[in-house]
């Protein structure tokens, strides 16, 4: 633990709380007066109102539209099944940025619906929920439909025989044993969409605005630490609670239920509902998901002379986007497949450490850790990226100025995916295993290297790739430690859509399409190592 344990306390712990200590603490001690001041606040109350009431209805929405597609994921078998399970993922691992921008093409200003119906949803609370929903729709599909796959379809059976109807035996039978499942995926959309910043930053305008959005605001236009301070730790509190209650549902998850082979449980749509169902679902698929990317995508094409390669062809021009850039915004994907590479490396490291730290038995401290690891995911990435400019930049650390400083940010969120995707694999090595390889003679590192590391290759490479996609996609922290001759995509793609210009506009939906195709590369790439029987987890 001695690793993960120095990495999180020097590179999230001292950056996030030396923000709070300068915005919160004078010459004269610390202003705790300061949050019944700042929460009394109209303005601030309608920020916490709208991040709460937002994240729930963006959850109940998510639940809405995605839990019959769990259903024909895990019980349905039809041509393109795998092909279709690795598009519908493809939105959770692209950046906020991207998405916010695809939809922005599809119902913002000059987007599809409004050439051809005269609708803009722009700037509205509407577009902002789809724009959740798309985000999370893979989250409740995957983990909801990964555990209903494994449930054994001859208990429901039995209840039918009994007299229940189908939806009294779905209800009694099937639900109760879903609900921890659901859940655990409800909890983990509540917290995407309470800490969302990309989507309601792009989508939201002036109107909207989420804790995570206004932190941003506080801190980099108002320069009010103080406020930003409150609202990091309001943010920070309803994290951790979330957390803990997803812990909670997560290990009655893991002891509650017996699986079996998701092999012995799927089979082809059978009667009409089951093949209007599996319509619906593809259709709701095509509206949802495939067809803001495929708009982003148009759009990048449409260049003022006629479609071509107009938009990509200025991304190498150095005064592309009206002097925002020091370098041609071609220069960003390759800074940004650097970064993430780095990042990558560092995430495999500290959250390999920590998964085998996890495997062990343990008590409270271990649970503890557990939870610490989950943190950046909901933690304020604006606060860690501002904390990084204002801790790191003195001797020894004095990193403000060297390139390492995005890849650090960025594994912060990496390590978390790592962690949760080589834990469950790790923890079913048989420990026998490696008692046996010690009377052999092999040391601790050589048992590793010869036994667990075999057993662990596929998840160490699905964890990578997990790792690569979302470092790719940082934004948050990235957006304030970028340097200006050194952009990322998304920090490139932010820039672009913050100035008026066709020209912009229609760079930024390039940079955004090769940004998309590069995730949605390494997640088809992911979809070839998923193992074929999943316990559940997304």
């Amino acid at each position: 633990m001695a690793v993960p344990l120095a990495f999180f306390g020097l590179f999230f712990a001292y950056p996030v709380t030396a923000i709070v200590g300068r915005g919160l603490k004078t010459n004269t001690g610390w202003q705790s007066g300061r949050f019944g001041e700042v929460l009394a606040r109209p303005d601030i109350a309608d920020v916490l109102w709208f991040t709460t009431w937002q994240a729930l209805a963006s959850t109940v929405l998510t639940l809405l539209i995605a839990l019959p597609g769990a259903y024909v994921f895990a019980r349905l078998e039809f041509p393109g099944k795998q092909l279709l399970r690795a598009v519908v993922t493809v939105p959770f691992v692209l950046p906020t940025v991207v998405v916010g921008t695809a939809f922005l093409a599809l119902l913002g200003r000059g987007g599809l619906l409004d050439e051809r119906a005269g609708v803009r949803l722009d700037t509205t609370v509407w577009a902002i929920l789809l724009a959740h929903v798309f985000f999370n729709y893979a989250v409740i599909v995957r983990t909801v439909g990964g555990l209903w796959a494994q449930l054994d379809p001859r208990q429901e059976e039995a209840a039918r025989v009994l007299g229940a109807g189908r939806f009294a035996a779905w209800r009694r039978v099937t639900l109760p044993a879903l609900a921890p499942a659901v859940a655990a995926a409800s909890l983990m959309v509540f917290l995407f969409t309470f800490s969302s910043f990309g989507v309601v930053l792009i989508l939201g305008g002036p109107a909207y605005s989420t804790l995570e959005v206004e932190v941003y605001r506080q801190t980099a236009q108002l320069l009010d630490l103080s406020t930003a301070a409150v609202l990091t730790m309001v943010q920070f509190a309803a994290i951790g609670a979330i957390l803990a209650l997803h812990a909670w549902t997560v290990r009655r998850r893991e002891t509650a239920l017996r699986f079996v082979d998701p092999g012995r449980t799927t089979h082809r749509p059978r009667g009409w509902a089951q093949r209007t169902l599996l319509g619906a679902v593809l259709l709701t698929i095509g509206l949802l998901i495939v067809a803001p990317l495929a708009v982003l995508v148009e759009r990048s094409f449409d260049a003022p002379g006629g479609y071509g390669l107009g938009f990509y062809r200025a991304l190498q021009d150095t005064g592309a986007g009206g002097g925002t850039f020091l370098v041609p915004p071609v220069e960003a994907i390759w800074n940004s497949l650097q970064y993430a590479l780095a990042a990558t490396a560092i995430a495999l490291l500290i959250g390999g450490l920590a998964a085998a730290a996890l495997t062990r038995r343990g008590g409270r401290f271990v649970r503890g850790f557990d939870a610490m690891l989950m943190l950046p995911l909901g933690v304020s990435a604006v606060t860690v990226g501002f904390g990084f400019l204002i801790t790191l930049d003195e001797p020894p650390l004095d990193l403000r100025t060297s390139w390492i400083l995005v890849p650090l940010a960025q594994a912060l969120v990496g390590v978390p995916f790592v962690v949760r995707t080589m834990l469950p694999v790790l923890r079913a090595v048989d420990g026998r295993l490696r008692e046996a390889a010690a009377v052999l003679g092999a040391s601790p590192l050589r048992a590793w290297r010869e036994v667990d590391l075999p057993l662990v290759r596929r998840a160490l490479l699905i964890a990578a790739g997990f790792a690569f996609a979302v470092s790719l996609g940082e934004f948050g922290a990235t957006v304030f430690i970028a340097r200006p001759d050194r952009p990322t995509l998304p920090v490139a793609v932010a820039r672009l859509l913050g100035r008026a210009g066709e020209l912009n506009y229609g760079q930024a939906m390039a940079l955004s399409t090769i940004l998309m195709l590069v995730c949605a590369v390494s997640l088809l790439l992911l979809e070839r190592l998923r193992p074929d029987k999943t316990s559940g987890e997304f």
